[in-house]
């Protein structure tokens, strides 16, 4: 199976602003031809049972399987084999997720990644988690399109992955969001919009959100993964700078002084410029978030040629190794993400709304972008 890198790019290539190839729309659907979508567990025009199949990055019908409370999937060449669902399906998560029948585990893939979660005797924690476990999903699902190593503790005691989903007590210490050596610690109460926006105001944060965190979490555990004690360490430290300067005086520094003046000519973010391993993280998730929303408008039918619009393209010296066969992909990939996050800015400026992606793209910024999308594609292959 193509990872979704490949998918992508090949598919961006072929109709982004071609005339000559049918557009693609392919969301998923109903056995009763109704559009359904990533989180439902029923089809709201027919109630047919509806499943996600992770390992097939597919929302399909179900129909009862060979066993009690296990599923098939349903219409025409449909994979074989049963499924049970996840068995927080009836917990405040509502987890839609199937479990081959085969597998030990109750729990999903996703799901299964937990270490922690909120005390859910607590009516506010279990809204909390249920928009956690719905935007971990979103993040999970596309881990393993792009072929990425997803595995809980349990699969992998060295280098597997684990949640503490925890809420601050009253009185008690506050709960740092943050990542350490495969756990990714998250405050539940970013889940309250109103908290988070506080906050992101608070910051001076022109964007925070649930996927945005975790998103950008995950990039540490995938610096520890992929990058540390590789071929692509030393490169990192020559593009991001050396990360073993001093960390913790590197974020007491960036909260007490700020970001130097010139950090918009070479970052993402200013809280990618407090340390190389801030600026890794801040890089993949916005990767992330280029490649998930591409996908998506490919997905929905977006041609580039419905943009009238003329941007200043990226060219290949402006890409980390212009020499990478697959480099015009990669360029192709991040000039139609200039050219339609362009158009969507516009549209929430229009309706009054802050900018979708407020966020520039330097040269500098670019190159890093490619080095990560290096780095990903090198994990699949």
């Amino acid at each position: 199976m193509k990872s979704l890198l490949d998918s992508l790019t090949e598919e961006l290539s072929s109709h982004w602003k071609s005339p000559d190839v049918p557009r693609t729309r392919r969301p998923f659907r109903c056995t009763c031809g109704r559009p359904v979508f990533f989180l439902n567990s029923q089809c709201l025009g027919c109630n047919a049972p509806l499943g996600y199949a992770p390992l097939l990055g597919d929302l399909r019908t179900l129909q009862a399987g060979g066993g009690p409370d296990t599923w098939r999937l349903a219409g025409d060449n449909a994979p074989r084999g049963d499924y049970r669902r996840c068995a927080n399906f009836d917990s405040p998560a509502g987890c839609n997720w199937l479990v081959p029948v085969h597998d030990p585990s109750p729990l999903c893939i996703s799901c299964r990644l937990n270490r922690t979660i909120p005390d859910l005797r607590d009516n506010d924690n279990r809204d909390y988690w249920q928009a956690i476990e719905a935007a971990k999903r979103q993040l999970v699902s596309q881990l393993l399109a792009l072929g990425l190593p997803v595995e809980s503790r349990t699969e992998n005691p060295e280098q597997g992955l684990a949640f503490d989903i925890l809420r601050t007590p009253a009185g008690g210490p506050k709960v740092v969001t943050g990542h350490d050596r495969g756990v990714i610690t998250l405050d539940a109460e970013e889940a309250d919009d109103a908290n988070r926006e506080q906050l992101r105001t608070a910051l001076a944060e022109p964007y925070r959100t649930l996927l945005g965190h975790l998103r950008h979490e995950i990039g540490h555990y995938y610096w520890d993964r992929l990058v540390w004690n590789t071929a692509w360490l030393k490169p990192f430290r020559a593009l991001f700078g050396d990360e073993r300067a001093d960390y913790p005086a590197a974020l007491q520094s960036n909260y007490a002084n700020g970001p130097p003046a010139d950090w918009a000519d070479r970052h993402i973010s200013a809280y990618a410029s407090a340390h190389p391993w801030e600026d890794w993280a801040e890089t993949w998730a916005h990767y992330l978030h280029i490649v998930a929303s591409l996908r998506t408008a490919l997905t929905h039918g977006l041609d580039g040629a419905d943009l009238d619009l003329q941007i200043e393209p990226f060219t290949r010296d402006d890409l980390y190794d212009p020499n990478d066969p697959n480099s015009d992909r990669a360029l192709f990939l991040l000039n139609s993400w200039v050219e339609m996050i362009t158009v969507l800015n516009e549209m929430a400026r229009s309706l009054g709304e802050p900018d979708f992606y407020p966020f520039v793209m330097p040269r500098a910024v670019v190159r890093k972008l490619h080095f990560v999308h290096l780095v990903a594609a090198s994990a699949t292959s």
